[in-house]
Order: C-alpha cells, then structure tokens, then sequence
C-alpha cells in the first residue's frame, strides 16, 4: 500500500512548491506543509518540512524517499558561500530511524546531498539546512563528485532562465538494497531528478544509476530520460 500511495506524493509537491515565494531578502518561503494531510496521502513515514524544501522520510531505509524544493534564480548563484557547514543528526527524527554521519565512514559511499549544498549557498542559514542527515543519501564517488553534479549546474542555470525552478528528486532502493554502518543505512541502487517549470511549459528528467562512471565520457545527455518514466511507487 505504501508504494501505491506514494505516487500522490510528486503531484502534491508539485502544488506545495509552485506556492514558494520570496521575502524581501530573496530568501526562499515555502508555503505551509500540512504534515498530517501529506502523510495520510503519500505513503511516507514522515514528511519533514525544512523550510527551504521537503523531504518523504522512509523508516526502513533510514533515508530520503523523495524531496522537493523551489530555486529563485535572483538569489541561487549569489553569493556561494565557501565554508562548509557540518553534517547533522536531524533531531525531528525518533532516534531509531535516524542516519548518522559515522555510518558512512570506510562505506566506500559518499555522503551524497540531495537537495545540493550549491544551490542553496546563498545565505548561511539556508545552507545549513541541507546539511541534515534526512537529506543524504549513499552515493557512488563518481556519481556525487562528478556525473550528478550536472544536474545541479543545470538546475540553476533553468532558475537563472525563468525565473523560479521547480525539482522533485526521486531516490530509488530496490526491493533488497545493500546496507552501510551500524545504523544500517539503505544504499540507493538510482535516483532520479524532475526540472520544471509550468509557466514556460518546461520539463525535464534524469536519471542515473548509483554505480561508477568514466567520469571522462560521462554526459548529461546519456542520462535524460522520458518523464513519463519518473517513478510511481
């Protein structure tokens, strides 16, 4: 049943996001989540609600089902701040479910952002936010230091262009994923990405297995994929 509700998820927060706005600062607001209506209709564990995005929580995989989150193109390249937040246990989370920074260590897997710490350096407190546990994943090295990260470029040059982008992040695991660290974390074997924007009729997706690439020949291009395909759990 779970997997069934699931799929209402990507349509609500495309209602959810296509209601952010901006203060007088150009920060992002995104607009009231009613937790308990999403979760009845999604299927998540938990929906959590970090201001600048939201995160479909997923118990057993003890980690990010889905997240979404708007980008204003005035603000998401200014100013790049180069100091690093730490990572964070996200306290919202009974204990139990939560992933932690050490589970990851001698993983081979990367601390992987979901929504990416370079979208959303614009302001310290803001990129702080994605530095929640909740919003990492496992990710292949090759995949968060090089293949994935185009995306990101490109998600910030769409905000540039129209104005606001919309993005919904679907994290894939399979029906028997590879565990990591003693919290014994859910390796994703895909994740995909939606770009869109409704009023310039934009869409775009892609997607990209959790395995190494040759990072050399590696495109942007062999990745984009129908969105059509993007997953109904």
């Amino acid at each position: 049943m779970k997997k069934l509700l699931l799929s209402s998820l990507f349509l609500l927060i495309i209602v959810i996001f296509n209601g952010c706005g901006t203060d007088n600062n150009g920060e992002l607001i995104t607009s009231p989540v009613d937790e308990s209506f999403l979760f009845q209709k999604s299927g998540c564990d938990q929906i959590i609600d970090k201001e600048y995005y939201t995160i479909c929580y997923d118990y057993d995989a003890k980690g990010a089902l889905f997240i979404g989150y708007s980008l204003d193109g005035d603000v998401v390249n200014n100013p790049n701040i180069d100091e690093r937040p730490s990572f964070y246990d996200e306290l919202s989370i009974a204990k139990e479910y939560r992933s932690h920074y050490d589970d990851y260590t001698g993983s081979g897997y990367d601390r992987g952002h979901m929504a990416s710490d370079a979208s959303f350096d614009y302001n310290e407190s803001v990129l702080v936010s994605v530095y929640s546990m909740a919003n990492i994943v496992p990710q292949d090295p090759d995949v968060n230091r090089y293949a994935w990260i185009d995306t990101e470029y490109l998600e910030r040059d769409k905000a540039v262009e129209y104005g606001t982008l919309d993005v919904v992040i679907a994290i894939v695991y399979g029906d028997n994923p590879q565990r990591i660290g003693e919290g014994a974390i859910a390796v994703p074997s895909g994740f995909y990405k939606k770009l869109f924007n409704t009023e310039f009729s934009y869409q775009s997706c892609y997607f990209y297995e959790n395995i190494p690439y040759t990072v050399e020949t590696d495109t942007l291009d062999q990745h984009k994929v129908s969105c059509d395909n993007f997953p109904i759990y």
